[in-house]
C-alpha cells in the first residue's frame, strides 16, 4: 500500500485507490488483520515513567557533591575516618531528601495522566463493528458521530454537518466545519477542512473517513517525535551551583598548595604539612551547602504544591524566578476554551453581556437591561435557544454540542428563557440542519397555531435572506443601504475578534421556504473569554520585568483582540504571523529577523514547529524561557523551554509529560505566584551561600595565617568539620526558609548569566571572613598571652569564638537597604530557633562527655568563655559597618 501523506490535497477517489480501500464498505476483515501485522498497533510511543535509579542518580549529578565525594576519599587516605564518615553522612542525607521530594513530585505527575481506552466504529465488509482504536489500520473506513474522539488521521469521504473540535491540535477554540473538496497541499492543519485528525473530537454532525495514517505516522505522532527530539535545557540553578562547585574545586586546590608551601617555609615537615593542607582543603568545602540547597528547594516545591503547582524536579523550582519571558498558549491558558455571548447588535442599539460575580448580566448604554422589557433582546435569546442542537444543564453548568450553540443557551437561560421551557411554549415541528452551502440552519415551531421559523447563521447569508429588520418600534423594511450598514457593523465587530452569528425569524403559513422573507432580529458576538485573573497576572508579570508573549493557531485579528483583553501590551500590540517566523534560527545571519520576532507581543497561526523555533530564538537571545500550554501542539516547545508549564485539568497527557510544572487549577496567576517563590528561593540561596562561604573562608584563614606566622594551629580539622556540619548548617537552612520581602516582584529579573556568587559577593565573603578571622585569632592570642591559658585551652577559646562569630554572622546577611533591627533576617523565626539550637550544640561540644573528648576541647574557664563571647561580637559590628558604608552600593537593595 502506498503512502497517503497528502490526502488532504487529493480527491476522494484517488485516496481510496492509494489506500486500496473502498469508500462504501472499507476493508475486508482478513485484509485489515494483514495490515495490522504490517503497520503495527495504532499507538503513540509512550514515555517511560521516571524510574527510581534515574531520580536517585540525579541527586549526585552536581559538581559540589562530587567535590565532597573527593574530600571523603582524601580523608580516608589521610586516616581521618571520622571526617570521612561525617561527609558521607552529609551526602546520604542530601541524596535522601532530594530523592524523596522528586519521587513524590514524579508520582504526582503520573497521577495527573488521564488514561482512557478509546474505541472506534469501522465499516468492514458487510457491516459496522466496534473495535479498539489501537486496531485501526490505513484504509479502514471509520464511522463518525457527535461525541466521538477521532482515533486516527482520516480523509473524510462523506459528511453531514460535521464539526470538529481541533483545539488540542491547533489551538483553535471554535469547532471547525468540515468539507469534502481537497485543499491546497501546503495548507496549515487548521485549514485542512477535508481531514479529521487523531486526538480531536466530533462536536456535531456525522461522517465517514478513510484512515490515512496511524500511530506515529499521524499528526499527533509527528508532534510526539518533536517532543522526543526537543532537548530541555538544564535549570539555571543547576548551572550556577555547578559553576560554583568548579570554582570551589580550584579554590580548595589553591588553599592546599598555599598551606603546604607556607608550612614548609616555616620549617614544618612536608608530611605533616600535606596532612594539614589536605585537612584544611576539606574544611574549605562548605559541606552543608548541598543539604541546605536541597532543603530550600524542597520546601519551595512543597509551598508551590500547596498553591496547585506540581514541580517535577527540585532545581526547576528556582527557574521561574529567573524567567525573563513567558511564551503562553492562548486557548485554555489565557482563555477559558469555551465560547460566550458577549454582545448583541440590534437596530440602533448594542447590548453588552457581562459576568458579574458569576452571574450573566445584560447592559444597554451602561445600564442594566431586562430582556422582559426589551423585545428585540428577548427574541434574539429565544432564537438562539430554539434554533439549536445543543443542550445546557444549568444545575451542573455543563453543556453538550457546538460551543457556540451552548453559549447562546447559557445566555438565554440566564434571562429565564431556558430551552426546555421555550420548547414547551413553542413546540418544535421541524429541524432544518445546518446547510454548508447556505451557511444557515432553521427550526420550525408552533406559535399558537402559526408557524414560527427561527434562523441563525453566517451574517452575510442571513442578512441577504432578510426583507425586514426588527427595530425599536417593530419590524420595518430592510433596504440595500441598511444591508450594507449591517455588513459594516459585522466586519468591524469581526475585526475586534468576535465571531458573529445573525439571528432572524418569521411568522408565516406552512409550506413556505424557511430561508425566504425573514426579519433580521440582530447579530450576536461571541468569543472565548479571557480567564478570570489573567489581566492582573499579566500586569504583575510586567511589573516584575517579565514579558508575556501569546502564541496561538488563531487568525491575527482574533489573536490581537484576545491579547488586548488580556492586557499583553500597554501600547500598540505587535502581531506577527507564524509563517514569518519559519526559517529563523538563533544566529547572527538573521539578526534583523530575530529583532522583529523578539519585539512581537502575539504570534498568530503558529504550528508546533514554529513554537519550538520561537523558544530556541528566545533562548539564543539570552532569555530564560517559560512556556505554557495545554494542547498536543504545545508539547515540543514545553520540553524545549527552560521551564515548561502545562495545565492539569484541561491539559493533554502529552503536554503534561513534556512539562516541568503542572498547574492543577489551570490558573495563569499561579505562574506568577510560582515566579515569586522562585525569586525568593534564589535570594535565599544566595544569602546562605554567602553565609556558609564567609564562615568557611574564616576557618581557612584562621589556621592558614597561624601556620604562616609559625604559631600553633588554633583549630583542629575535626573541630572545623563539626562547625561546618552542625553550627553552620542550621542558620544557613533558616536563611533558606525566608519568606522574602514585598519588593521581590517589583524589580526586573536578574541577568540569566549572573552567578550565585558575583564579584560584589566575593568581596562580601572576604570582608565577613576577615572579620571573623580577626576576632578568632585575636581571642586565641589574648588567651595565650593575656590570660596565660594552656595551648589546649586557647584552642577551645578559638573554637568558641569562631562558633559564636559564625552564629552572629547570620545577621550580616540582611538586605543592605533594610533597617538594622527591622529586616527580613530579624523577622525570620527560623533564624532565632537555629541560634538557640546551635548554642545548645556548642555547649554540648564543650561539656558533654565523649563529644568534648572527640573534639579535643579542654575547659577554657570562665575568663576564656567571657573573652570568646566579647570577641565574637567584633564580626557583627564590623559587618554592620560595612553594610552601612559599602553594602548598598555594591550589593544593591531590596532583595539584592
Amino acid at each position: 500500500m502506498k503512502s497517503c501523506d497528502k490526502a488532504h490535497a487529493m480527491a476522494i477517489d484517488r485516496v481510496a485507490v492509494e489506500l486500496s480501500s473502498d469508500t462504501g464498505c472499507g476493508l475486508d476483515p482478513a485484509e485489515a488483520r494483514r495490515r495490522l501485522s504490517l503497520h503495527g498497533p495504532n499507538r503513540l510511543l509512550e514515555q517511560k515513567p521516571r524510574g527510581l535509579l534515574p531520580i536517585l542518580g540525579h541527586q549526585f549529578a552536581s559538581a559540589i557533591v562530587w567535590l565532597l565525594g573527593i574530600a571523603a576519599v582524601l580523608s580516608v587516605a589521610m586516616g581521618d575516618i571520622p571526617e570521612a564518615v561525617a561527609i558521607v553522612a552529609v551526602l546520604i542525607v542530601n541524596g535522601t531528601i532530594g530523592f524523596v521530594t522528586e519521587l513524590r513530585a514524579t508520582r504526582s505527575m503520573e497521577a495527573l495522566a488521564r488514561m482512557a481506552q478509546v474505541r472506534a466504529r469501522v465499516r468492514r465488509g458487510d457491516g459496522d463493528i466496534e473495535i479498539e482504536a489501537q486496531d485501526l489500520v490505513p484504509g479502514d473506513l471509520v464511522v463518525l458521530e457527535a461525541g466521538d474522539m477521532v482515533a486516527a488521521d482520516l480523509r473524510l469521504v462523506a459528511i453531514a454537518n460535521l464539526r470538529v473540535d481541533e483545539s488540542a491540535l491547533t489551538g483553535e477554540s471554535v469547532p471547525v466545519a468540515k468539507a469534502l473538496p481537497p485543499v491546497a497541499e501546503d495548507a496549515p492543519i487548521g485549514d485542512r477542512a477535508s481531514m479529521a485528525y487523531k486526538g480531536t473530537a466530533i462536536t456535531a454532525g456525522s461522517g465517514l473517513g478513510l484512515v490515512v495514517a496511524t500511530g506515529m505516522a499521524t499528526e499527533i505522532g509527528r508532534i510526539s517525535a518533536l517532543v522526543a527530539g526537543a532537548e530541555g535545557a538544564a535549570p539555571p540553578i543547576e548551572r550556577r551551583l555547578n559553576a560554583l562547585g568548579r570554582r570551589l574545586g580550584w579554590l580548595t586546590l589553591a588553599v592546599a598548595v598555599l598551606i603546604i608551601g607556607a608550612g614548609v617555609i616555616q620549617g614544618h615537615s612536608l608530611v605533616a604539612m600535606v596532612q594539614t593542607g589536605v585537612a584544611l582543603a576539606v574544611a574549605a568545602v562548605p559541606e552543608g551547602l548541598p543539604v541546605v540547597a536541597t532543603l530550600c528547594l524542597g520546601r519551595g516545591m512543597w509551598r508551590m504544591s500547596a498553591r496547585n503547582a506540581v514541580i517535577r524536579q527540585l532545581s526547576s523550582v528556582e527557574t521561574l524566578g529567573a524567567t525573563t519571558v513567558i511564551l503562553t498558549d492562548k486557548t485554555g491558558t489565557i482563555t477559558e476554551n469555551r465560547m460566550a455571548a458577549v454582545r448583541y447588535l440590534f437596530d440602533e442599539d448594542e447590548i453588552e453581556v457581562a459576568r458579574v460575580e458569576g452571574q450573566v448580566r445584560f447592559r444597554l448604554g451602561g445600564q442594566a437591561c431586562d430582556p422582559a422589557r426589551e423585545p428585540r433582546l428577548a427574541w434574539a435569546l429565544r432564537i438562539g435557544a430554539l434554533c439549536s442542537n445543543a443542550a445546557w444543564d444549568a444545575r451542573t453548568a455543563t453543556g453538550t454540542g457546538d460551543p457556540m450553540e451552548v453559549a447562546l443557551l447559557v445566555a438565554a437561560d440566564a434571562a429565564g428563557l431556558g430551552r426546555p421551557d421555550l420548547l414547551g411554549r413553542f413546540p418544535e415541528r421541524h429541524n432544518h440542519a445546518f446547510d454548508p452551502s447556505r451557511k444557515m440552519m432553521a427550526t420550525e415551531h408552533d406559535d399558537d397555531g402559526r408557524r414560527l421559523v427561527a434562523v441563525k447563521g453566517a451574517p452575510e447569508e442571513v442578512i441577504a435572506a432578510c426583507t425586514q429588520v426588527l427595530g425599536r418600534d417593530g419590524a420595518r423594511p430592510l433596504d440595500a443601504a441598511e444591508r450594507h450598514a449591517w455588513l459594516g457593523r459585522n466586519a468591524r465587530s469581526a475585526a475586534g475578534g468576535l465571531r458573529l452569528l445573525a439571528l432572524a425569524m418569521k411568522h408565516d403559513d406552512d409550506g413556505a421556504a424557511p430561508y425566504e422573507g425573514l426579519t433580521l432580529v440582530g447579530l450576536v458576538g461571541l468569543l472565548d473569554p479571557v480567564r478570570a485573573g489573567v489581566p492582573e497576572a499579566v500586569a504583575a508579570s510586567r511589573a516584575a520585568g517579565v514579558r508575556v508573549v501569546m502564541l496561538t493557531g488563531d487568525h491575527a485579528g482574533t489573536a490581537e483582540a484576545i491579547a488586548q483583553r488580556a492586557g499583553l501590551a500597554e501600547g500598540a500590540l505587535h502581531v506577527v504571523e507564524g509563517a514569518e517566523v519559519r526559517g529563523i534560527v538563533p544566529d547572527d545571519r538573521n539578526a534583523a529577523d530575530q529583532e522583529r520576532v523578539l519585539a512581537a507581543d502575539v504570534f498568530a497561526r503558529v504550528a508546533p514547529e514554529t513554537k519550538l523555533a520561537l523558544v530556541t530564538v528566545y533562548q539564543g537571545a539570552g532569555h530564560v524561557v517559560a512556556m505554557t500550554g495545554d494542547g498536543v501542539n504545545d508539547a515540543p516547545a514545553l520540553r524545549k523551554a527552560d521551564i515548561g508549564v502545562a495545565m492539569g485539568r484541561r491539559g493533554t497527557q502529552v503536554a503534561q509529560e513534556a512539562a516541568d510544572m503542572v498547574l492543577r487549577d489551570d490558573a495563569f496567576e499561579t505562574i506568577i505566584v510560582a515566579m515569586r517563590q522562585g525569586r525568593v528561593i534564589f535570594d535565599n540561596i544566595r544569602r546562605f551561600v554567602v553565609y556558609l562561604m564567609s564562615c568557611n573562608v574564616s576557618e581557612v584563614m584562621v589556621v592558614g595565617l597561624a601556620v604562616a606566622a609559625g604559631l600553633p594551629a588554633p583549630l583542629l580539622p575535626l573541630q572545623i568539620l563539626f562547625l561546618n556540619l552542625v553550627t553552620d548548617v542550621f542558620p544557613a537552612f533558616a536563611l533558606g526558609l525566608g519568606a522574602g520581602d514585598d519588593t521581590v516582584m517589583s524589580r526586573p529579573p536578574r541577568d540569566p548569566a549572573e552567578p550565585i556568587v558575583d564579584r560584589a559577593r566575593w568581596i562580601q565573603i572576604g570582608v565577613l571572613g576577615a572579620a571573623i578571622t580577626v576576632a578568632t585569632l585575636g581571642a586565641f592570642g589574648l588567651a595565650l598571652g593575656w590570660l596565660g591559658l594552656a595551648p589546649a585551652q586557647a584552642v577551645t577559646v578559638a573554637f568558641v569564638t569562631l562558633a559564636l562569630s559564625q552564629l552572629v554572622n547570620v545577621f550580616n546577611q540582611r538586605d543592605p537597604a533594610a533597617g538594622l533591627l527591622r529586616n527580613d533576617v530579624m523577622r525570620n523565626p527560623f533564624v532565632w530557633a537555629a541560634l538557640v539550637l546551635c548554642l545548645g550544640l556548642t555547649a554540648a561540644a564543650l561539656w558533654l562527655p565523649g563529644l568534648s573528648d572527640l573534639l579535643d576541647l579542654a575547659p577554657p574557664g570562665r575568663a576564656g568563655l567571657i573573652l570568646a563571647a566579647i570577641a565574637s561580637l567584633v564580626p557583627l559590628v564590623l559587618g554592620q559597618v560595612w553594610l552601612a558604608t559599602h553594602g548598598r552600593r555594591l550589593l544593591g537593595g531590596a532583595g539584592r
